[in-house]
């Protein structure tokens, strides 16, 4: 046996190599499991009638949901998480998940171009908040100028904006860039104009 030594992390340290997964409390399992499962595409990678580990890659799970009837949903007045994100490789493909999810009855609850990415939010059945997310700029060097010029420091919320409308656009056959350019806040607004809790 080769004896060993540990890298020294104080002196250089290591940082995680993946974000693995996240795990909620959820109020109705079968319910939570379902919306998980309907919004990400996913598949069980294991569960019983307590928890649900879910993934949708190849990751053994991504979201970890675990069945606890007694406590009351998420509250907007208290501490804690404030969302999931999950990123789509293309523009197109957020916005067919936007019609398939609308077909299913599931509605984000605010729609936003934020500038480093076009989003769409939704809730959970327990309150939870879930970002579905295009990334604007395809390189740091791109996303790094656009914090520069002061765009993001002027406007930190982003622009409200209808899917529909966004999705008529794209099949129009509107540039890329210019569906997702960032417009000016309007007039007598302000970046909190733009929220939706």
């Amino acid at each position: 046996m080769q004896a060993r030594t540990l890298p020294d992390a104080a002196a250089h340290p290591i940082r995680p190599a993946k974000l693995a997964h996240v795990v909620l409390r959820v109020t109705d399992l079968p319910r939570a499991r379902a919306w998980y499962l309907t919004v990400l595409q996913g598949w069980p990678a294991f569960e019983n009638e307590m928890l649900c580990f879910l993934t949708y890659d190849d990751e053994h799970h991504r979201i970890g949901l675990i069945g606890r009837p007694e406590l009351t949903q998420a509250n907007d007045g208290a501490g804690g998480l404030e969302h999931l994100a999950f990123t789509y490789p293309t523009l197109d493909a957020l916005l067919a998940t936007f019609r398939r999810l609308k077909t299913a009855g599931i509605l984000p609850y605010w729609t936003i171009n934020h500038g480093p990415t076009v989003s769409l939010y939704y809730k959970d059945p327990d309150g939870n908040r879930v970002e579905l997310q295009y990334d604007v700029f395809t390189a740091n060097a791109d996303l790094d100028a656009f914090f520069a010029s002061g765009a993001y420091e002027e406007n930190f919320m982003g622009i409200l904006f209808d899917p529909e409308a966004l999705i008529a656009r794209y099949e129009a056959g509107e540039p890329l860039a210019a569906l997702t350019a960032r417009p000016q806040l309007p007039a007598g607004k302000t970046p909190w104009d733009m929220h939706i809790p």
